[in-house]
């Protein structure tokens, strides 16, 4: 049975299409454009949940990227891109990406990010104190992130995984969206460069989000938004 992978174009789904690429697995992708800001109606009747990513596997539908991701690891990855319990940086891979509800990628980077988009989108200035402490607790975030960095090529330690792929969205994508520098975290820097070389990374932003230029998105300063994103944030005067 195809995988069947419906991806939001600019959205924390590109996890999904890059993983199947790694992992150079047989998948059908439906692409689905934004209209303008918001998933299109046809997306959001995929799932009750309403976002993105899904996948289709016979008469299973799966929502939620995490879930997602450990899906196809576990019917499709022989082993790839994982590290079992009892092999070596296990825990850390278990820390940087598998802590249900507890993940690094989902349960403590993405959440600060979104909360900042949200506070922004509400018309909060930088000295409020919400908008301040959200912008300091990312900032810990990615010192912290950069640390590890600065001792392993990738956040598992030697070996790239899906830890990685769970992690980097937040560092790119959806920059496009939540604007921040990374000037300041020199190993995140070299990481994304590492990330920008993969010839599976860059080919699967190209299959789902022609739009989007892997090389602005691994940069210091944030990627722009897309066209037809910025053209509404700038009609709202945002």
């Amino acid at each position: 049975m195809t995988l069947v992978v419906h991806h939001l174009g600019v959205s924390q789904s590109d996890r999904v299409v890059w993983l199947c690429e790694e992992l150079g697995i047989d998948y059908e992708l439906k692409k689905y454009d934004r209209s303008p800001i918001w998933a299109p109606p046809e997306y959001k009747a995929l799932h009750p949940v309403g976002s993105a990513p899904v996948i289709e596997d016979g008469s299973i539908k799966l929502a939620e990227s995490a879930a997602c991701v450990e899906y196809i690891l576990q019917t499709r990855g022989n082993g790839k891109l994982a590290i079992a319990p009892g092999q070596k940086d296990f825990a850390e891979y278990l820390y940087w990406f598998r802590k249900t509800g507890l993940d690094f990628a989902n349960g403590t980077l993405q959440p600060a990010l979104v909360l900042a988009l949200s506070l922004s989108r509400a018309g909060l200035g930088d000295d409020n104190e919400s908008v301040k402490r959200i912008e300091d607790r990312r900032k810990q975030l990615l010192k912290f992130m950069d640390q590890r960095l600065s001792v392993v090529p990738w956040l598992a330690g030697e070996e790239f995984t899906a830890a990685d792929i769970m992690t980097v969205t937040s560092l790119t994508t959806m920059r496009c969206f939540i604007k921040y520098d990374l000037s300041e975290y020199p190993s995140v820097l070299a990481y994304l460069q590492r990330i920008a070389a993969r010839d599976r990374y860059r080919y699967a932003m190209q299959k789902g989000d022609p739009g989007l230029n892997v090389d602005e998105l691994t940069a210091a300063s944030p990627p722009p938004l897309q066209r037809a994103v910025a053209a509404v944030f700038q009609a709202h005067g945002r």
